[in-house]
């Protein structure tokens, strides 16, 4: 069977502290690792963005999880859909801080399909690509 993938956007709460995110992040990480799902979610201090993906009985649950946290307001689901591979493999659920720019450039973009064209500095980009490259160059030895 295929995975699937979802991505989405929420604001957070302003009651939300970063010691609580931390813990709703490794939450998340131990579920989706027994689900089988992979994700991210960046965080900008105010908004979210986050990706998951997997096989379609875990995402299911992964996603309902997600969205009904108190933590995060405003949830808006981007997109959603079958992946011929996982995009983001390494992670059960990883937690990237990014700037306001940066998590809004990439959730504008264009997530069709969750298609990857392979060159994120290209005009071109798809969200896909973008999403990849932030990820990838955050997670590099230095």
């Amino acid at each position: 069977m295929p995975n699937r993938a979802v991505v989405f956007v929420s604001e957070a709460s302003p009651y939300l502290s970063l010691g609580r995110l931390v813990e709703l992040i490794a939450d998340a990480e131990r579920f989706n690792r027994q689900a089988g799902v992979t994700g991210v979610t960046l965080c900008d201090g105010a908004r979210f963005l986050s990706y998951l993906e997997g096989p379609p009985d875990g995402l299911r649950v992964a996603y309902a999880r997600a969205s009904e946290v108190r933590s995060h307001l405003n949830f808006i689901e981007l997109a959603r859909g079958r992946v011929s591979q996982r995009r983001l493999p390494r992670w059960p659920m990883r937690l990237f801080l990014a700037k306001e720019g940066q998590l809004q450039s990439i959730a504008m973009a264009d997530w069709a399909s969750f298609s990857q064209r392979g060159d994120a500095d290209a005009m071109n980009s798809t969200a896909m690509d973008l999403l990849v490259r932030f990820a990838e160059s955050r997670s590099r030895p230095n």
